[in-house]
């Protein structure tokens, strides 16, 4: 009797904390159909907004702008989170190291807009003393995203990198394969599930980024979150609604994509293992 409450007690604690993160994202996403101006009352059922939404340049542009941001901050950062993920694990206790990881996991701790304020200042003397970046814009933006994004694919990857076995690394090397083959070839598949978790994570932060852009970022260059909330503050359009929709369905489907290739991933590697293992058995 008593497990049978604690397991009902748990089944309504977590149905209430799902109901407290999806129900207004479903609420948004009925809304987007509405054919009411008013956000707020049903008039009934209609795609106009949608029609609306993409008849609107600037924030047809706007999307442009954050997914192609959004895409080279995601695949920067994991080329870069890799990296230092790599050299937290595998250099061992080398002279500085302390300050190495401090630096790198620092942007998940420090307030966006200290991150954005001193990025800011950094380009501008950039620009003073070098001629470079040469103004604000994409550039600095995808420079900015990347910073503080790559600090998540480290955790990511640098979590992923402790748990492997370091044994088959090593009976590579005995095979006669170089490191660099081994990388490619041993250590990089078996890492990919967490590149790809690391590559949308850091493509959805990229994406959602408000405060950091609006330091970086210059005529020409306003971001989605940014066309977003100069919109919202003259009160909330229904295009709104509908771009909503359209955001999150394309990123649980990406999600979902993702998933499923991680899945794949870890049941060929563990087949690969069973197939070894009966291998070895019969020699």
């Amino acid at each position: 009797m008593h497990s049978s409450w604690q397991k009902a007690l748990s089944w309504g604690i977590l149905a209430l904390g799902f109901a407290f993160l999806y129900v207004p994202i479903i609420v948004l996403i009925v809304y987007s159909f509405n054919e009411s101006r008013l956000v707020t009352v049903w008039s009934g059922f209609s795609l106009k907004w949608y029609g609306e939404l993409f008849s609107d340049r600037q924030m047809m542009k706007a999307v442009g702008v954050s997914l192609r941001i959004a895409f080279m901050s995601a695949t920067s950062a994991v080329v870069l989170g890799t990296m230092a993920a790599l050299v937290m694990v595998r250099f061992g206790g080398f002279k500085g190291k302390t300050l190495f990881t401090s630096m790198i996991t620092a942007p998940l701790v420090m307030p966006e807009v200290i991150t954005g304020l001193s990025l800011l200042l950094l380009f501008v003397s950039l620009d003073q003393f070098i001629g470079w970046p040469g103004g604000r814009g994409m550039t600095t933006i995808w420079i900015a995203h990347t910073t503080f994004c790559m600090a998540y694919v480290t955790v990511v990857v640098n979590s992923r990198l402790r748990e492997m076995d370091q044994s088959l690394e090593e009976a590579a090397l005995d095979l006669g394969a170089n490191r660099l083959k081994v990388f490619f070839l041993i250590t990089l598949p078996i890492v990919s599930p967490a590149l790809v978790a690391g590559w949308l994570l850091a493509f959805t932060l990229s994406l959602d980024d408000l405060v950091i852009a609006s330091f970086v970022s210059g005529p020409g260059s306003t971001t989605l979150p940014m066309e977003v909330f100069s919109s919202v503050r003259m009160g909330v359009s229904p295009k709104v609604n509908a771009l909503s929709a359209l955001l999150v369905t394309g990123i649980a489907s990406l999600t979902f994509v993702g998933w499923w290739l991680m899945r794949r991933q870890e049941h060929k590697r563990l087949a690969d293992l069973q197939a070894a293992k009966r291998q070895q058995e019969m020699v």
